[in-house]
């Protein structure tokens, strides 16, 4: 494979991962990943980030093949999850004598992952810069965007932020590795979202902390360490992470529901009836069971109004309405428009679940509540689930 050229002194030596079914183990991958990683070969060498270790057999050869058998000096290690790490061994094994980049906190992990020498690390602090020849590396400490130890990297010269997980997406880069050669608008974006909720979105407020630090640099390129590289309009990634932190959303509402024999599921649809009744646009409604959790995230991201919807199970909510739950919690979306409803046969344990749920986490939501025993007949729902859905509206509109 030729090597890929960033700017005159930057190269690419990424690669896509098209086998892995999941993220972390848990995040689907229909359109795969790349591993994005960089190498500068000045007059002293720099690899920014590894890869994931076996997803490129050539990646140590690109990097030999690049600086035409000088050693590799530095590697500056942003963030210490495997999939950006895992060729630390091979790395020192092929060259003894390198210099691990990162900060205190780094070195606690790559003692902890890979046995790391004290010998073989320069520890960096916020603000510190290295001059490798005709360019200049300086780093800034982002913690818990989205671990402790994760840094961003710029390289002064070229004004290129190396931006590991920040501004990073899901999927392949077929073709192009630059935002201008590919048509962002749709799939990207779709799972840059969806990356941003599932991945990041429970530090934005660490997020809007870095972008606050970042703000006095000149940025020309982003390059991140999945996803697309940022070379023709860098501001549009810029932007969009600053919105999703500041949990800026789009009028239009997520239905979710869990039903086992459908009852559940004709009230879900009732009550997106009755919305469009009122106005409202962009309704989304998902069966939880049916749907990975991932994407629900996503629109719930993306959208300002959410109704959650469950049966009655074993005296409790739906599991996997429990699931949907126990994921909202984790990554914390902030400024929601929130309702309930739900169907039982001899209790009410459903709407009682979530709304105990949604207490314990300080999510405020709207009364009245719909709760339906046995066939949700539209003579039994109607003045509750109109009463509902106006409120609902009202508030959405606001």
């Amino acid at each position: 494979m030729r090597e890929i050229q960033i700017t005159d002194n930057i190269y690419y030596i990424g690669t896509n991962d098209r086998k892995k079914h999941l993220f972390e183990n848990n995040w689907p991958l229909p359109k795969g990943v790349s591993y994005n990683s960089y190498i500068i070969p000045d007059r002293k060498s720099a690899l920014i980030d590894t890869i994931e270790f076996g997803s490129d057999d050539d990646y140590l050869d690109k990097i030999g093949r690049i600086l035409g058998g000088r050693p590799l000096d530095y590697l500056v290690v942003n963030h210490m999850e495997p999939d950006h790490s895992s060729m630390i061994r091979s790395l020192l094994s092929l060259y003894p004598n390198l210099k691990l980049i990162g900060n205190n906190q780094t070195f606690k992990l790559l003692q902890s992952f890979y046995q790391v020498k004290e010998e073989n690390f320069l520890r960096i602090g916020d603000g510190d810069e290295l001059e490798l020849g005709q360019t200049k590396l300086k780093f800034f400490i982002a913690p818990w965007v989205h671990w402790p130890e994760t840094m961003v990297t710029y390289e002064v010269t070229s004004q290129t932020l190396f931006a590991c997980d920040a501004f990073g997406g899901f999927g392949t880069l077929d073709g192009g590795i630059f935002d201008y050669q590919n048509d962002f608008e749709g799939e990207y974006m779709d799972e840059m979202r969806r990356y941003y909720s599932n991945i990041v979105g429970k530090y934005s407020g660490m997020v809007q902390k870095a972008l606050a630090k970042l703000a006095p640099l000149d940025i020309k390129i982003i390059a991140p360490s999945h996803g697309l590289i940022w070379k023709g309009n860098p501001q549009k990634v810029i932007s969009l992470y600053d919105q999703w932190s500041r949990y800026e959303s789009q009028e239009g509402v997520v239905i979710a529901f869990a039903s086992m024999y459908g009852n559940t599921e004709k009230m879900a649809d009732y009550i997106g009836y009755l919305l469009a009744e009122e106005g409202i646009r962009n309704i989304h409604t998902f069966d939880v069971s049916k749907t990975h959790v991932s994407y629900i995230l996503s629109e719930i991201w993306k959208y300002k109004g959410l109704i959650l919807g469950t049966c009655a199970y074993n005296t409790q909510m739906h599991p996997m309405m429990e699931h949907l739950c126990n994921e909202i919690r984790l990554v914390n979306p902030k400024n929601k428009i929130i309702s309930v409803f739900g169907s039982s046969s001899w209790n009410g344990a459903g709407v009682k679940g979530l709304k105990k749920f949604l207490d314990e986490n300080g999510m405020p939501y709207l009364e009245p509540a719909i709760e339906v025993f046995g066939c949700p007949l539209e003579e039994k729902m109607q003045d509750s689930a109109q009463e509902m859905v106006r409120t609902f509206a009202a508030e959405l509109k606001k």
